[in-house]
């Protein structure tokens, strides 16, 4: 049996990773740790999660006794604890944006330097492009829940399209802004309503364009993304759109898709004329893709789903430590979301 570690179990991440593991009988939850809410009954933030006990201090030492640990905090508290976790000879997945990118790029998106841009790369964890990266690494960097759902969407078909046209459109659930209550999230402003946010300058816009072109094998490209907040919980669309590259036509596109993911078991491909939705993965580590062309415009259309919580965030971190802790891969993670 497996013994994990959770930092930063506050947090909708966080409590997201409990709910996944709670029921594993390889894996043993020896310490959830929080900054702020430390000493507060994890029960008391999330009544799903009963008898899981108090959330601990965090404390290196100690949480360097397990096997691996889950930090899931903001950037800035991940920079300073991963290495250290490392030094220590910790396994650690990371689900913070703090070692995703390169030091320039996370500065240029971020807006800030990298507090340690001399530290050892992580594994980028986008699981179903990293495999064997990720089972022999110390630290993985979980993707960014609207990353994951592009990229997944976009890689197959990468030198199909024209991606100097690429424009993203996503838009998210209330829970992908996390826990912190803010005015912008108030239930009063966000119910019946849809919006536009961080226009032209949104965080993940650097680390599609970076690992669209790593993984992709191809040009890393400029693109355009547009992040919308929806009135709802959970749940994450990605629509992207862009030219098709000469000679390339739906038949193609869809071919190149389906045959990328024919074995994989979190990742369906939709038949012609159909489009996914976010209620269809809620609860569940999938993803669904559509893909679709207009004759008349020579652009297509590809569309994704996630729940962002799952497959966006804690349901690709348990993936990837299952590899690293040498279990199969798909244990614990659902394939089927909660409908309706």
């Amino acid at each position: 049996m497996a013994t994990i570690a959770i930092v930063g179990a506050s947090g909708y991440a966080g409590a997201e990773l409990v709910r996944l593991l709670a029921d594993r009988d390889d894996i043993d939850i020896g310490t959830l740790a929080a900054h702020s809410e430390a000493g507060r009954p994890v029960a008391d933030l999330y009544p799903n999660l009963v008898d899981h006990g108090t959330l601990a201090q965090i404390d290196v030492d100690e949480l360097a006794t397990h096997d691996l640990v889950f930090v899931a905090t903001p950037d800035g508290p991940a920079m300073d604890l991963v290495p250290q976790l490392a030094d220590a000879g910790t396994r650690v997945v990371d689900l913070s944006a703090a070692h995703r990118l390169p030091a320039d790029v996370y500065e240029h998106f971020y807006g800030r330097p990298h507090a340690h841009p001399d530290d050892t790369p992580a594994v980028y964890g986008l699981t179903e492009f990293a495999r064997a990266q990720v089972t022999d690494a110390t630290v993985v960097a979980n993707p960014g829940c609207y990353v994951t759902t592009a990229l997944l969407s976009l890689l197959p078909v990468a030198d199909l399209l024209d991606l100097s046209t690429l424009v993203i459109d996503g838009k998210s659930g209330t829970s992908g802004a996390g826990r912190a209550s803010s005015d912008a999230m108030h239930v009063s402003h966000v119910t019946g309503s849809v919006g536009a946010y961080a226009v032209a300058g949104h965080r993940h816009t650097g680390e599609i364009e970076t690992w669209l072109g790593v993984l992709g094998t191809v040009a890393p490209p400029t693109i355009s993304f547009t992040p919308h907040l929806m009135p709802m919980v959970r749940g994450l669309l990605t629509t992207s759109v862009a030219h098709l590259a000469s000679g390339i036509d739906e038949t193609m596109l869809r071919d190149a898709m389906a045959a990328r993911y024919r074995d994989e078991p979190f990742v369906t491909v939709l038949a012609a004329g159909r489009q996914p939705v976010t209620k269809a993965v809620v609860g569940s580590n999938a993803c669904h893709i559509a893909v679709a062309v207009d004759e008349r415009t020579n652009r297509a259309t590809i569309t994704s789903v996630t729940d962002n919580l799952v497959k966006g965030a804690a349901g690709q971190a348990v993936q990837n430590a299952n590899l690293m802790l040498g279990m199969p891969e798909g244990m614990g993670l659902s394939t089927i979301g909660v409908y309706p």
